[in-house]
């Protein structure tokens, strides 16, 4: 096994790793998937999971939680600050020190932009941003880019649209920064209210070819390898009344699925709401669910070699 670079490391932006870091793990992902539940078990043995969930998440918590127990580890942690002395008034850094007391590697979700990094400069332990304010979400960026590669046997020459709250889904910076290790055409299609974070982009958008639409064109469509589409967030918006401006923009459907390639792969990190039509949920375009279900193998395998120097 090659020289696991992820031992003790801290995950706060997708930015932190290179295409070859990101493909080793891809690879150690597959290894660990064909492994026995015996043989998988031994990779997390003794170790203990710390959870510090300040915003609700189902997807994200739920596949941290079955990783570390299909490793054979345990998890603990906070996912209702009101079930914690948070309610209480505890600070962030204090709750970050005392959970880092119990735990071997800590994963947090704040809505705050910087919080990922600062948890890991306060803590002993290694610290996974499991979604910083409107910054980054860098495992679902991880289990985004593997989705790609296990659908399309590569990432290299796709192009790929990408559909929604451009603004505020911290989804999206995490994907467009690990795109950037790779030859690939991005679309970004969003109301002009919601379009891309220029300054948030700056240094990777020279990497990749990049153009902007307010809509989905059907000379574009057509060429879309994958189409990744986010929901517009209505808890992001300091105005309720933007958000009903936009709410609904883009639904995709049957007629989308109609214009486009006939093996384009949607997905979508979830929830979803009208975003995309559950008439196309049986199809095999239909990627989000599969797309799911790789977040807790992609996680496993980064909760193994975070925490094992060598889990050969």
């Amino acid at each position: 096994m090659a020289t696991n670079h992820y031992y003790g490391r801290d995950v706060v932006s997708i930015r932190d790793f290179t295409k070859d870091e990101l493909e080793f793990l891809f690879s150690f992902t597959d290894r660990i998937s064909t492994l026995s539940r015996i043989e998988r078990s031994e990779l997390g043995k003794g170790i203990t999971l710390g959870s510090i969930y300040y915003e609700p998440s189902t997807r994200t918590r739920m596949s941290f939680e079955a990783a570390i127990t299909s490793i054979g580890g345990s998890s603990i942690g906070i996912a209702d600050p009101k079930s914690s002395s948070i309610e209480k008034g505890e600070s962030l850094s204090d709750t970050i020190r005392i959970m880092d007391l119990y735990s071997d590697v800590l994963v947090l979700r704040h809505p705050l932009d910087g919080s990922g990094r600062f948890a890991s400069e306060l803590s002993r332990h290694p610290v996974i941003n499991a979604g910083s304010g409107s910054e980054e979400h860098p495992t679902q960026a991880m289990l985004d880019l593997y989705t790609i590669y296990k659908e399309k046997g590569r990432i290299d020459g796709l192009r790929i649209g990408i559909i929604g709250d451009l603004k505020y889904g911290r989804t999206i910076y995490s994907l467009v920064y690990g795109l950037s290790n790779y030859d690939v055409d991005i679309r970004l299609i969003s109301p002009p209210t919601l379009s891309i974070r220029k300054e948030s982009i700056y240094g990777v958008e020279n990497k990749l070819k990049i153009q902007e639409y307010s809509n989905l064109p059907e000379d574009i469509l057509s060429t879309l390898d994958v189409i990744y589409v986010t929901r517009i967030q209505k808890e992001r918006f300091p105005d309720i009344q933007e958000y009903e401006k936009v709410k609904g923009t883009y639904t995709i459907d049957q007629s989308t699925l109609d214009k486009s390639k006939t093996d384009v792969s949607i997905m979508h990190p979830l929830p979803r709401l009208d975003e995309i039509s559950h008439s196309i949920d049986n199809t095999t375009n239909a990627t989000y669910f599969r797309q799911a279900a790789n977040g807790k193998e992609i996680r496993a395998a980064l909760l193994a070699l975070i925490t094992n120097e060598d889990p050969a």
